[in-house]
């Protein structure tokens, strides 16, 4: 069962006084991200992919320049083939680290790739997978990813008509506004945590996440061209 966010105004508050703070993995869509955006606070939402439903919150004070997200991507293997991702996963609520099992909110989202499996994980979960060489009775290879499984970041500026989502989506992942619309009519992107309609306008701060493609952090509008098109700078996740 994925855990409910803390209070954030009380999490804000606590980074406002000088403390780096961080939440276990919690569902992406109970957090309020507008109300993460202070002046003296900030923070690193990350769940290991770009388009993650489960995430970890990390808030820390405007004067350190930076922290960690807080979660480590695995890449397990199992050497011998036949086990699916709903027995994996199952398999992995059993994961023990001093003799005591785990919090299940500690482990993120599981997805299969390449034969193995990618594992997200935060807090006493990170180093029980990297000890881990036998689980549910197979043994494993086990491999740290790093902070994500996508390829990366990178800041895009773009010529966009209008600041609606599914313009946006399209012009920042770079494919067709119709390829786009179907994801959104799919249920497949995310406006902030939130299912996104093909309308909805996007503000600096906001996330748009599209299962497949990735996610855009909208940071800012740069300015209004001459024909009325924007010129804005996007985060794209892959």
């Amino acid at each position: 069962m994925t855990k409910a966010a803390p209070k954030l105004s009380t999490l804000v508050a606590q980074a406002a006084g000088g403390r780096v703070v961080r939440t276990s993995f919690v569902d992406a869509e109970s957090l309020d991200r507008r109300a993460l955006q202070q002046e003296d606070v900030r923070h690193h939402i990350a769940g290991g992919f770009p388009d993650a439903r489960r995430v970890v919150l990390t808030l820390y004070p405007e004067h350190i320049p930076d922290v960690d997200t807080g979660v480590t991507v695995f890449r397990i293997t199992p050497q011998t083939a036949g086990w699916d991702a709903q027995d994996f996963t199952v398999a992995l609520r059993g994961l023990t680290q001093g003799g005591k099992e785990l919090p299940e909110d500690l482990l993120g989202e599981v997805r299969e790739e390449r034969g193995g499996f990618l594992v997200a994980a935060t807090g006493k979960a990170v180093r029980a997978l990297s000890e881990v060489r036998v689980l549910g009775g197979r043994e494993l290879d086990v491999e740290e990813v790093g902070a994500a499984a996508g390829r990366g970041s990178k800041l895009r500026e773009v010529v966009v008509p209008s600041m609606r989502a599914d313009v946006v989506g399209a012009k920042g992942f770079g494919v067709s506004r119709a390829y786009f619309q179907q994801g959104v009519e799919a249920g497949k992107v995310r406006l902030n945590g939130q299912p996104a309609r093909a309308s909805s306008d996007i503000r600096e701060g906001d996330s748009l996440s599209a299962e497949g493609l990735g996610r855009i952090d909208f940071k800012r509008v740069l300015n209004e061209t001459r024909r009325g098109n924007y010129k804005v700078e996007l985060e794209v996740h892959k």
